[in-house]
């Protein structure tokens, strides 16, 4: 083993630790700030637990560097960086006192508005690494935003931050290519949805932008290893993230999960929306020929 090979493995450990010790920094300084009244009363507790998965995770991430699991080593960084965000985020709360002020939507919003633009700088950042990096569904993220800001303005930023997610993860798989998309989602996952998506990569990769269930992030990656052009990219995810950011937003806002009337929407649009992607998996061929010749897509030779 060389000197580089021994400071990239060096490197790749220390990583791991350092994001496990920021993580466990950041929570621990959160619980000594004592508030609310849980915290106070289970302190000791909850910073042995904090430390203790701070410490498997760690373990995990060395592990499976160890043993050459590069993927599964890769989705623990993911992991940790996401969690030290969530961590700094829990300090904030702690740390300005607004975890003990919060107890209903329209105070959350309230308090954020007092923020200005800072809260919004910030929640279209966080839009952004769900793209690039971080394992958060973009549903999820629009589901968060419009509790915090209402459907408009969580419409606008949510669009915001995940269009550029989406442009930056398409350049990555176009310009970087396979290795670093791999570094990134992983190649087990990487390689699935590219076998998935062989073939397919116009009419029914857009299609998946629509649906809330798509790894969108690895949908964007794979987008930018196809044959699809920056043009056709740039139009295409601008219309389907705009489609599915504001529907999605106003419909949490609109339809309710505490209600059985609720619920039964939520399923049928769900039951709708997948016999709709059905079928249109079922006459791909017919229609992406249709769409190809219509509008004169021509594929790039590889």
């Amino acid at each position: 083993m060389n000197r580089i090979d021994v400071i990239k493995h060096i490197i790749n450990i220390l990583a791991v630790v350092l994001l496990s010790a920021i993580a466990f920094l950041f929570i621990a300084y959160g619980l000594n700030y004592r508030s609310p009244s849980f915290i106070d009363v289970h302190f000791n507790l909850l910073l042995a637990v904090s430390g203790t998965l701070s410490a498997l995770i760690m373990a995990a991430g060395i592990l499976f560097y160890a043993i050459k699991k590069i993927s599964l080593y890769r989705l623990i960084v993911c992991l940790l960086v996401f969690i030290d965000i969530c961590a700094v985020v829990f300090f904030v709360l702690c740390a300005s006192g607004l975890i003990t002020k919060i107890n209903s939507v329209d105070a959350l919003r309230e308090y954020i508005s007092g923020a200005g633009m800072w809260a919004a700088a910030i929640y279209i950042f966080f839009c952004f690494l769900q793209v690039v990096l971080l394992p958060v569904p973009g549903s999820v993220a629009v589901a968060v935003g419009t509790a915090m800001f209402g459907p408009l303005r969580c419409s606008i930023y949510s669009f915001i931050g995940i269009v550029l997610g989406s442009i930056v993860a398409y350049a990555i798989g176009k310009i970087v290519g396979y290795k670093a998309v791999c570094w990134i989602v992983g190649k087990e996952n990487l390689d699935k949805w590219q076998q998935k998506l062989k073939g397919k990569d116009y009419l029914i990769l857009s299609l998946m932008f629509l649906l809330p269930l798509f790894p969108d992030d690895i949908l964007c990656f794979i987008a930018g290893m196809s044959s699809m052009t920056w043009g056709y990219f740039l139009v295409m995810i601008t219309i389907t993230r705009a489609i599915s950011i504001f529907s999605s937003a106003f419909s949490f806002e609109l339809i309710p999960f505490t209600t059985w009337w609720g619920i039964m929407i939520w399923i049928v649009i769900a039951a709708l929306v997948f016999i709709s992607f059905w079928l249109v998996c079922k006459h791909y061929e017919k229609i992406d020929r249709f769409i190809k010749d219509k509008f004169k897509f021509k594929r790039k030779k590889r």
